[in-house]
């Protein structure tokens, strides 16, 4: 008997622009004439191939389009790509939330699946009575979440509010109960989004160490949607990169994270966008960004000389408080750093400039990118949040005056910093 648990074949999802589902009664049940008949589907817009990560004339686009893959029993795979590549469409039909289009999954075993913050939690419920409504969903019966109760409530660490509805849990104790509840009633197969982002650092460490846990000792299989390529690397054993809906490649993480990460070669230090195209709203738009070293435009930056980041924006009304900031990650998608400007300030209406400067000795050799936001306070309102505006890479240069000195071999860190040592003491 074959130990594939999930198979895809030729899995599309498309969806209609405003609309929730074809947007009339008429429209479904004419599709489901269509379907008993064996036609058809009437609304099904094959030559459409645009997708919603690019712009066109078409109501339709394609969140998946052609998706083929097989997950064999204990094995742990990592869907990584870009925003907008499919990831969470996929895990919503996977997790039976949705229906494909066209295409077929086949499922050997009971799924329980952690897409969103507070998934299949009732707000007005206690965390006690949503342990036993979410294990009843997932087809456990009460003993065997009795026998798990204890278990999963150490591992969410919320004893002191078992009792108390989760409609005042923050958002991290949320996803801490519902993961517990996810791992512990024993699904043969466990399915968990990016949603892991919301807890703390101790906690994904304790998530990453279960889910190991889970299918290596038990034998359960695990999907994992990730933009941390290092968690990637350590907890799965195979990978798919989704692009534009579609598979680019399968295989061993390393091997895939690698395709991935090369993907953003075609990006330059400089970013400019026409007033019409703008990111932004009715106070400002962002027009360019720039990667400047030595006063000119580049991709390539010397670590061990200063460059600097250059926002362009126009002010479309006089304002007040208006917040730039820049964060740098690295492509494991680490924030190395995020700093704005939080001094208070007055501006009239028209065109600015803003440079941060990153000091000589701070970044280390690799390749990264850069997050633009504009944000005013006092009301927190973010009109800008632009990810991935610009790639870079640093480079380390070739002389003993650098952090390395004559050291030429792998150095470690993500950061290079040349912090000053003291002359020698003699004691």
């Amino acid at each position: 008997m074959s130990n594939t648990v999930i198979k895809v074949d030729n899995l599309s999802k498309q969806y209609r622009l405003g609309q929730v589902s074809t947007g009339t009664l008429s429209h479904d049940v004419n599709r489901w004439w269509h379907k008993v008949r064996g036609k058809e589907d009437p609304y099904l817009k094959i030559g459409e191939t645009n997708d919603r990560t690019t712009s066109g004339n078409s109501e339709y686009v394609w969140a998946l389009r052609d998706v083929n893959f097989e997950v064999k029993q204990g094995e742990v795979l990592g869907i990584i790509g870009r925003n907008g590549a499919g990831k969470s469409t996929l895990l919503k039909l996977l997790s039976r939330t949705t229906a494909p289009t066209t295409g077929s999954i086949k499922i050997k075993g009971r799924v329980a699946s952690l897409l969103e913050v507070g998934t299949g939690f009732h707000p007005e419920l206690s965390g006690r009575e949503n342990i036993y409504l979410n294990g009843a969903i997932l087809g456990m019966t009460r003993q065997e979440i009795t026998r798990k109760f204890d278990e999963i409530v150490a591992f969410a660490g919320v004893e002191r509010y078992i009792d108390t509805p989760v409609k005042r849990y923050s958002s991290g104790m949320y996803v801490r109960l519902a993961f517990a509840v996810a791992a512990h009633l024993e699904p043969e197969i466990l399915i968990v989004d990016e949603v892991l982002a919301v807890g703390d650092a101790e906690f994904q460490k304790k998530c990453l160490g279960k889910m190991k846990d889970v299918s290596v000792k038990e034998g359960r299989t695990v999907l994992f949607v990730s933009h941390n390529m290092a968690a990637v690397t350590q907890l799965c054993n195979s990978a798919v990169l989704l692009s534009k809906g579609s598979v680019e490649t399968t295989g061993t993480p390393d091997a895939v994270i690698k395709q991935y990460l090369e993907g953003h070669d075609s990006h330059l230090g400089e970013r400019v966008w026409s007033e019409e195209q703008s990111p932004g709203d009715h106070l400002v738009r962002l027009l360019a960004c720039r990667i400047l070293q030595g006063g000119e435009s580049v991709n390539v930056v010397d670590i061990n000389q200063g460059c600097e980041i250059e926002v362009t924006f126009r002010l479309l009304e006089d304002v007040e408080n208006l917040i730039p900031g820049i964060n740098v990650y690295n492509l494991e998608e680490l924030c190395l750093f995020d700093r704005c400007d939080w001094r208070p300030n007055k501006l009239l209406k028209g065109l600015y400039k803003k440079k941060l400067l990153i000091p000589a000795q701070t970044l280390a050799e690799g390749k990264f990118s850069v997050l633009v936001h504009l944000t005013f306070f006092d009301p927190l309102i973010a009109s800008v949040v632009e990810k991935e505006t610009l790639f870079f890479e640093a480079v380390d240069s070739d002389n003993e005056d650098t952090v390395r000195g004559l050291y030429k071999g792998p150095w470690p860190g993500v950061l290079r910093l040349g912090l000053p040592w003291s002359d020698y003491e003699r004691i």
